[in-house]
């Protein structure tokens, strides 16, 4: 029990971490907020129930918003420091790489105008802006769709090579490294999924998610981030 506290405090410690947990809370009060406002009509407990927790979703949401008017900087640097990805081996990769670093960097100044739009800090409409930070949104998922799919065929190209040279230790370093590149392709079509609901009605399904398919969408994405978050630093651990 106790062990489980501190990790929870060291998690909550953490920018990033706090972020996850924020992020996770968020998607599963509008999942189970959802689903409780679906039953309105036969329990009316339910239905209060469902609003305080879709409210409280919608707070949480809007405080993951505030804290990224302070992320443009950590992008900046993040992509000035992978440049051209001169140092990937492949070449579909590193532009992949390349365009979701523009379409990362480019998706928080049209989020922070959304937002300040709707603070009334600006006189401009918040909707055109909403809708560029979510395409580029969408296309951040897109591309890093594309970019594991590129990294799982190197990688199973690779797993033949050692299967035929016997290298048991390389062997299982490259299956937990296909592991994580099938999480974050299954983490990145729910996030897409609700991305394309965030776009006008008529374009695919846009509009058409009740809160909690969103909900769920949003919580699945959120636990499997957590998940490689904790693989990442007890790798992490094990290499010093």
């Amino acid at each position: 029990m106790q062990q489980s506290v501190e990790a929870l405090v060291k998690l909550l410690e953490s920018y990033r971490g706090r972020d996850k947990v924020i992020r996770t809370m968020c998607y599963g009060s509008q999942l189970v907020g959802g689903v409780l406002s679906r039953r309105a009509g036969t329990d009316v407990s339910s239905q209060q129930l469902g609003k305080s927790l879709l409210l409280f979703s919608a707070q949480l949401s809007h405080c993951r918003t505030v804290l990224r008017l302070f992320d443009d900087l950590s992008m900046l640097a993040y992509s000035c420091s992978y440049g051209l990805g001169a140092e990937e081996e492949d070449a579909a990769v590193r532009w992949i790489s390349v365009l979701t670093n523009v379409a990362d960097q480019l998706y928080y100044p049209c989020e922070h105008i959304a937002w300040a739009a709707d603070a009334e800090l600006i006189r401009v409409k918040s909707d055109k802006w909403w809708l560029f930070s979510t395409v580029l949104w969408g296309t951040s998922l897109l591309l890093g769709i594309l970019k594991s799919l590129r990294v799982l065929l190197l990688l199973k190209k690779k797993l033949k090579k050692y299967d035929r040279d016997g290298g048991r230790n390389s062997h299982s370093q490259l299956r937990s490294q296909m592991r994580g590149e099938v999480l974050s392709i299954l983490s990145s079509m729910a996030d897409l999924s609700n991305a394309i609901h965030w776009m006008p009605p008529g374009f695919l399904w846009g509009g058409r998610f009740p809160a909690w398919l969103v909900g769920l969408l949003g919580t699945t994405s959120s636990l499997i981030g957590l998940i490689q978050m904790n693989s990442s630093d007890s790798d992490q651990s094990d290499n010093t």
